[in-house]
C-alpha cells in the first residue's frame, strides 16, 4: 500500500513531463492533434436529434467505382534538382513543421549542420505549433504564401495530392538518381498512392505493447515473451488477474489517433484485410470503408467481451493523450499492458529513469510487438513525412530536395532515430553509430523498426488512403468508444461505417 500511494502523487508530474515532449502536445499521439470523438449512435437508420446537423447522407443512386488509375509523373509538376548547379548566391527555403521539444532540437541540430555544410542553400525552420496548425495554415493560405517545405502527418496523403500544390517525391527520385535501395519498403509505400510516391518519410513510428514486466512475474508470465495475438490477451490478462486482484490485464482507449481510429487499421492491416474499397484507396480513390463487415465485427467483439469480463479497462478516449500508458502506474487498479505509439518510448523511459514514478523503473518495462489477429506481426507507418511545394522557383524545388537528401542519409537518420525514438527510415542507419549502439543497449527501441521489416505483399498489409482520412477515424473512434461501453458491435459498426461512407462520398464530389 505504500508503494501505491507513493505513486499516486507523481502521476500528475509524470503527465505534465509526458504531455511537454512531442510536438508541444502529447507524445502519445506523435505530433497528432487531439480531436473530438464523433458520437456514433447504434440504432440505424440513423436520425437527428433536436439541433442536431449529421453528415450528408450516401446517395440512392448507383455510381460505378473508379477504376484502378496509374498517374504518370509526365502528368505532374517537375522536379528541377540541377537548379542549383548554376547559382551564383545561397537559395533560402522555409521549412514549416510541428514538432517540439527534443524532437525540433534535434532536427535544428541537423538543419544546422546540413547549412554549415554547403553554401547552396540556407534552410530557415519555422514551428507552427504541431501538426493541425500546419495543416491548416497551409490550406488556408495562398500558393504564393506557403513554404518551400512542409511536414504531414501520415493521414494527409489523399488530402495533400488532391490540392495539386506539392512536386511528387516520385519526380525528385526519378530526377536525381537518388538511391531507395536501403529503404524500408513500407516507409515509402506509405506515402504511394496511385503508382505515384506524392512525399519522403521522415519521422515514423507504429504502436507496440508496453507491459510491466513485475506484474507479469507476479502471475507467472515469462516477463520477457509477451503476448502476440488477441487470444494471447486473454490468457495473459487472465493470468494476471487471478494473480493480482486489483490489477487488469490491459487498458484500451478510444482516441482518434490510437485505440479509437489509428488501431483499427493496423489490425485489419494484420490480419490482410481491406479496411477501404479499391485497394484502401491506394489504387483509386476509395468509395466506402469496409470495417463493418464479418472480421471487423468479430475483432472488436473479441476486444469488448476482454472489458466485459473485467479483464480489461478502457480510459476512454485518452484526452491528455497519456491516459492508457499511466495506467501502467495506476497506484490503485493498475493495468499490465496497453498499447501506444512507439514514439513515447524515450519518453517514458526517461520519466521512470527520472523517479517520478516512485517504485516503478524504466527496466520495469516490456516492449512486445502489437498483438493482433493474423500470424504476421507487423504495423503501419505512422509519424510523418515531407513534402516540396510546387510553384516555388526550380532553385527553391532543388533546394528543399537537397536538404531532403541530408535528412535522410543514414548518417542523419542514424542520429534522429537514436536522439528521438522514431524509426529510421533505412536499414543502413542501423549500421552507423549511434544507432549500432543504441538498439544493441536496449532492444525495446528496435521492436517498432522490426515491425516495419516485414514485408507488404498488398495494399491490406499497407493501411487505408482516404482523403478524409482524419474525419473518418473520428467516426470510427466514436463506435469504438460506444463498444468499450457495452453497446451493440454490429450496429455500431454500421452506423459508423455509413457515417464514413457519406464523408467519403462528400469529399469525392468535391474533389
Amino acid at each position: 500500500m505504500r508503494y501505491r500511494r507513493a505513486r499516486a502523487g507523481a502521476l500528475v508530474a509524470a503527465a505534465s513531463v509526458v504531455a511537454a515532449c512531442g510536438s508541444g502536445e502529447s507524445i502519445l499521439n506523435a505530433g497528432n492533434e487531439a480531436t473530438t470523438t464523433v458520437p456514433v449512435t447504434t440504432t440505424i437508420p440513423v436520425t437527428a436529434a433536436p439541433g442536431e446537423t449529421l453528415p450528408p447522407t450516401i446517395p440512392t443512386t448507383t455510381t460505378m467505382p473508379p477504376t484502378t488509375t496509374t498517374t504518370p509523373l509526365a502528368s505532374l509538376a517537375p522536379c528541377p534538382v540541377d537548379a542549383l548547379d548554376d547559382i551564383t548566391s545561397p537559395v533560402e527555403i522555409t521549412f514549416w513543421h510541428g514538432l517540439g521539444s527534443t524532437l525540433e532540437e534535434t532536427l535544428t541540430t541537423l538543419t544546422n549542420e546540413y547549412n554549415a555544410s554547403q553554401d547552396k542553400v540556407v534552410v530557415r525552420l519555422e514551428n507552427q505549433g504541431g501538426y493541425k496548425q500546419t495543416i491548416d495554415k497551409y490550406l488556408q493560405s495562398g500558393q504564393s504564401s506557403r513554404p518551400q517545405l512542409v511536414m504531414f502527418p501520415e493521414y494527409m496523403v489523399q488530402q495533400i495530392a488532391d490540392t495539386d500544390s506539392v512536386i511528387p517525391a516520385g519526380a525528385c527520385l526519378e530526377a536525381s538518381g537518388f538511391d531507395t535501395s536501403e529503404f524500408l519498403p513500407r516507409a515509402l509505400l506509405a506515402y504511394q498512392t496511385e503508382g505515384v510516391q506524392w512525399s519522403m518519410p521522415f519521422n515514423i513510428s507504429n504502436p507496440v505493447l508496453y507491459y510491466n514486466k513485475r506484474l507479469f512475474e507476479a502471475a507467472g508470465l515469462d516477463p520477457e515473451v509477451p503476448p502476440s495475438s488477441i487470444e494471447d490477451l486473454r490468457t495473459y490478462s487472465q493470468a494476471i488477474v487471478d494473480a493480482e486482484g486489483s490489477a487488469v490485464g490491459i487498458s484500451f482507449d478510444s482516441g482518434v489517433d490510437s485505440g479509437g481510429g489509428w488501431f483499427i487499421e493496423q489490425w485489419f492491416a494484420q490480419a490482410g484485410e481491406l479496411y477501404a474499397d479499391n485497394g484502401n484507396g491506394r489504387l483509386a480513390p476509395a468509395t466506402k470503408v469496409l470495417y463493418s463487415g464479418p472480421k471487423g465485427t468479430e475483432l472488436m467483439a473479441s476486444v469488448q467481451q476482454l472489458l466485459l469480463d473485467g479483464l480489461a479497462v478502457t480510459v476512454g478516449d485518452n484526452a491528455s493523450g497519456q491516459d492508457a500508458l499511466l495506467k501502467l502506474a495506476d497506484p490503485n487498479a493498475p493495468a499490465a499492458m496497453t498499447i501506444a505509439t512507439s514514439a513515447a518510448l524515450g519518453t517514458v523511459l526517461s520519466v521512470l529513469d527520472g523517479g517520478l514514478i516512485p517504485g516503478l523503473t524504466s527496466a520495469d518495462v516490456g516492449i512486445g510487438a502489437m498483438p493482433g489477429p493474423g500470424d504476421v506481426r507487423s504495423a503501419n507507418v505512422g509519424g510523418a513525412s515531407l513534402y516540396v511545394v510546387a510553384d516555388k522557383g526550380d532553385e527553391q524545388a532543388a533546394a528543399s530536395w537537397d536538404y531532403i537528401e541530408h535528412l535522410l542519409s543514414a548518417e542523419s537518420q542514424s542520429r534522429w532515430a537514436s536522439a528521438t525514438g522514431y524509426v529510421p527510415v533505412r536499414a543502413d542507419a542501423l549500421e552507423l553509430e549511434p544507432l549500432t549502439t543504441t538498439y544493441r543497449d536496449d532492444p525495446r527501441f528496435k521492436v517498432a523498426y522490426d515491425q516495419l521489416t516485414v514485408s507488404a505483399d498488398d495494399a491490406a498489409t499497407l493501411g487505408p488512403v482516404l482523403g478524409p482520412l482524419r474525419e473518418v477515424r473520428s467516426v470510427t473512434a466514436g463506435a469504438v468508444a460506444a463498444i468499450f461501453n457495452g453497446a451493440d458491435v454490429a450496429s455500431s459498426l454500421a452506423a459508423a461505417a455509413a457515417q464514413a461512407d457519406a464523408l467519403i462520398a462528400d469529399y469525392n464530389a468535391r474533389n
